[in-house]
């Protein structure tokens, strides 16, 4: 692969992370002895975020990986495709990460089946090879190649959950929601709200936090308070831009959405 394809996985301006404890320095030193890496935590609280920050400090290019439970080992590792002149194979992302020594992200990786989950252990111990069966390739990984998984461990079902086989394989690193200053700081500087603006978006997300397992699966992610706050910058009135982005994504249920609609009036 020619620099110019690496090039469009570089991360080439600085994304704005504000870390919350030593997760910088613990992914730093997990890189440097190339142990794979577990994030662990609740949708929308700066995982992704988190992984493009590494991956820009560390100069090294980043391909992430959406997983879904469609998701087979081929649409991972790659494929026989048939074009005019026959058949080409066709590296997936993960076999074009561990050639060109890139940070492999798999997003919410529980999501895909099992069977697609077992392709990366090689990857993850001393061997650091990747199998390419139908091509009767073993890939080599180059020694800058990192995996990162992620997962969210309140929302899965006892259906979805990794396989300790798979969950020893890596180092892990807890993320919750910041703190409610450095959240406020983050929900102001990503959209040039005010500070007083992004403190009361806080504030609602805290209290819909508490209602996690008493009626919401999930409570108010850093994402969508971020969603809120733009559209109070692009001049939409709180109220309205608070049930579009905090209410309405939720929750369906009628009690649940008032009791929302509750929270978001206290403040605004």
């Amino acid at each position: 692969m020619s620099d110019h394809d690496v090039d469009q996985y570089r991360v080439t301006e600085a994304p704005y992370y504000r870390p919350v404890g030593d997760e910088v320095d613990l992914y730093q030193a997990a890189y440097q002895a190339r142990m794979p890496v577990m994030l662990k935590g609740p949708t929308g609280c700066g995982k992704s975020r988190f992984v493009e920050y590494m991956a820009w400090k560390l100069e090294r290019p980043l391909v992430t990986v959406a997983c879904n439970e469609d998701m087979t080992a081929a649409d991972l590792v790659g494929r026989y495709l048939l074009d005019a002149n026959g058949t080409r194979w066709q590296d997936g992302p993960l076999t074009t990460a561990a050639r060109i020594g890139a940070i492999c992200y798999l997003d919410e990786v529980v999501e895909a089946r099992q069977d697609t989950t077992v392709v990366i252990h090689p990857l993850t111990d001393h061997r650091r090879t990747l199998p390419l069966e139908k091509k009767g390739e073993l890939v080599h990984a180059h020694p800058d190649f990192h995996l990162v998984i992620s997962y969210n461990p309140g929302y899965q079902s006892l259906m979805k959950d990794l396989k300790q086989s798979t969950k020893q394989r890596f180092g892990a690193l807890d993320f919750s929601y910041p703190e409610s200053d450095a959240e406020a700081e983050i929900v102001a500087h990503e959209t040039g709200v005010d500070g007083d603006t992004a403190d009361k978006l806080v504030q609602i997300a805290h209290r819909a936090r508490n209602l996690k397992g008493h009626g919401l699966d999930e409570g108010i992610s850093t994402r969508l308070l971020v969603y809120a706050a733009s559209l109070i910058a692009k001049g939409i009135e709180p109220r309205p831009a608070c049930m579009m982005t905090l209410v309405r994504p939720l929750t369906d249920d009628p009690d649940m959405r008032e009791t929302l609609d509750q929270a978001v009036a206290t403040y605004f």
